[in-house]
């Protein structure tokens, strides 16, 4: 399944104001379990550093959701958000631009290549090493950027069945992955490689989150492969849906998982 054209025509639709692309940022927040798990752990980095004139990267910015949940925490916060796509930067930044948030740039960069040594308190990388061979060089280059005590933090498919992958002649759901998933001991060891000593990871998308994932966004992505008609029946397929996924997701973000789709990693310099 090509995910990049669906994405690529939701960027259309709520590109066209700001309202819209704010409207757009709530229902990801909402929708994408990851966010949950990820916003979880940046209000516990974020704790007590909100007065801090602190420097973030967002590491493959995607829509810029993630920019601009951060952004919205302290506005003395400095974030440099990159991706190699260069029509999602140029949309980006015009629409930081127009919400008065100076403090944010987006730039055109290749993470294999991309380093800054000693500048970032924190980078962030959600749903990216997923789709890049290299990923012990990206790991070093975002280990010097990072300053002493910076941290990453990795939100990304396990191999427990990330990219709905349960068996070996299977191939993942989203085409343009270049990896099903990590082994949690694997992710954790190119991390070491890279530099960092001090490693947390823990399973994300453990039951509940596997039903919300099916429901939120398989069956959607999948009608949507099939015809673009499917937009005009998603806001009713989401009436239905969209109050279990939630319930889902709480459990999901609220509870420890033995195994789980998906990965939540932190590492320090």
């Amino acid at each position: 399944m090509h995910y990049d054209p669906i994405k690529r025509t939701l960027g259309e639709v709520f590109n066209r104001t700001p309202w819209l692309r704010r409207l757009f940022y709530v229902l990801l927040d909402l929708l994408l379990l990851r966010t949950w798990h990820v916003h979880r752990e940046l209000r516990q980095w974020a704790k007590g550093r909100q007065q801090e004139p602190l420097v973030i990267l967002d590491a493959g910015s995607g829509y810029g959701q993630y920019t601009y949940w951060l952004s919205g925490l302290s506005k003395l916060w400095t974030i440099l958000a990159v991706d190699v796509k260069e029509e999602q930067v140029a949309d980006s930044n015009r629409f930081f631009r127009q919400i008065n948030r100076p403090q944010v740039q987006f730039a055109v960069q290749d993470l294999v290549l991309y380093r800054e040594p000693n500048t970032f308190d924190l980078a962030l990388s959600v749903d990216v090493m997923e789709h890049i061979l290299e990923d012990v060089e990206v790991f070093r280059n975002i280990h010097a950027s990072l300053k002493d005590g910076g941290m990453l933090l990795i939100s990304t498919p396990s191999d427990q069945g990330g990219s709905d992958v349960h068996a070996d002649d299977e191939t993942s759901f989203i085409e343009e992955h270049v990896r099903d998933g990590y082994n949690i001991h694997e992710i954790q060891q190119k991390l070491r490689t890279a530099g960092f000593e001090r490693i947390e990871a823990r399973y994300s998308y453990g039951e509940p989150g596997q039903v919300s994932w099916r429901l939120s966004m398989k069956y959607p992505i999948l009608m949507l492969g099939k015809s673009r008609l499917f937009f005009l029946v998603l806001p009713f397929y989401y009436l239905l849906t969209f109050p279990i996924c939630l319930v889902l997701n709480w459990f999901d973000a609220n509870t420890r998982h033995d195994s789980g789709t998906g990965l939540i990693v932190k590492a320090w310099k």
